[in-house]
């Protein structure tokens, strides 16, 4: 299910939607990073291209944070 997130970036409100997985494991990286999800969402938001938007650029953070741990964990059973 897609629900709406809202967020104060930088002294803006601004909201996106995410699918529950997503928001999920978002929480989950800002808790393995040990910051608040707000700072994470920021910090994501601060990296993004122009042409890229919020909902998308979670998203994309969440699948490359997911490779780059599947690729850690390959690399440390070899």
């Amino acid at each position: 299910m897609i629900r709406k997130h809202s967020a104060t970036l930088h002294g803006h409100r601004t909201s996106f939607s995410l699918e529950d997985p997503f928001w999920l494991e978002l929480k989950t990286i800002a808790a393995a990073r040990a910051m608040p999800i707000a700072q994470l969402i920021v910090e994501i938001d601060d990296a993004r291209g122009a042409d890229s938007n919020l909902s998308s650029a979670l998203r994309v953070y969440v699948l490359d944070w997911i490779k780059a741990n599947i690729e850690l964990s390959a690399a440390s059973d070899t």
